[in-house]
């Protein structure tokens, strides 16, 4: 697929693997539409990236709210037009706290952002990209997590969010095949990002803001001493859309956990 020229929007914007992929389709010449909760970080993150005289805008989205996801999409036709990638991107942690002490408002959280963030998007900016009848691209964001719970972190959540995003692109997958619009499920490790904090931007109907000092703090530190720079991770994103790869693998990730989640030998 050829980006240039063509328009995409990134969920999860302001920052880490979002601002990543937005700052890699802004470079092969797409026009882009940050969105982001955090309404001030998104708009600086987008006017240092126009500064490079690319094609970039930014928009407030709450990815749980389906109303929000409309507005984001009608703002990114109104700024150019046809809408031709997704990057479902949005994510938030929870790690370090044992299932049965899972609150509930957290659960709702972590399956808002992480699984409904990416069913608003199939459902809406996949339509969008479908009716001009141009190639397109949907990227999912999943994690290596979604292919295995590792003993002794307590991520038993955000791994279950993640295999859903897996499971949600190859049901996707399988739907579009033979169109023109391409699905990839990108699926990093460690990535050096602020996603250790994301429930500082809990919403209010969710909660409201949360800080989990301790199990933020330890993962926050794991990540930034392993996690690799969310610049790689854009750049992989733009060369699965363009070569219509399916598994989006970034860092070092285990051959075994990879054939055993797959099941199959796609390109990779």
């Amino acid at each position: 697929m050829d980006i240039s020229g063509k328009t995409a929007i990134v969920t999860g914007a302001a920052s880490g693997i979002g601002l990543g992929i937005a700052t890699a389709l802004a470079e092969a010449g797409a026009n882009v539409v940050m969105a982001d909760i955090q309404k001030d970080e998104v708009e600086r993150a987008a006017h240092a990236l126009s500064g490079t005289n690319k094609r970039v805008t930014a928009v407030r989205i709450d990815v749980t709210q389906e109303q929000s996801v409309l507005a984001a999409l009608a703002e990114a036709e109104r700024q150019f037009g046809k809408l031709h990638i997704a990057c479902n991107n949005a994510g938030v942690p929870m790690h370090g706290t044992r299932l049965v002490d899972v609150p509930r408002e957290d659960w709702d959280f972590v399956i808002g952002v992480n699984i409904w963030g990416v069913i608003h998007g199939i459902r809406h900016f996949l339509p969008a990209i479908l009716k001009h009848g141009e190639d397109g691209h949907i990227v999912n964001t999943a994690s290596v997590a979604g292919f295995q719970n590792r003993r002794g972190t307590d991520q038993g959540p955000y791994s279950m969010s993640k295999y859903a995003v897996v499971s949600l692109s190859e049901a996707l997958e399988h739907e579009l095949e033979g169109s023109k619009v391409g699905v990839s499920v990108l699926c990093p490790g460690p990535v050096n990002t602020n996603i250790p904090r994301g429930a500082r931007n809990r919403p209010d109907h969710m909660g409201g803001p949360q800080l989990r000092s301790t199990n933020e703090t330890v993962l926050a530190q794991r990540l930034a001493t392993t996690g690799i720079d969310p610049n790689r991770v854009g750049e992989r994103v733009v060369d699965a859309i363009r070569t219509k790869t399916f598994y989006a693998f970034v860092s070092a990730v285990p051959a075994d956990v990879i054939k055993a989640g797959t099941g199959a030998s796609r390109r990779r």
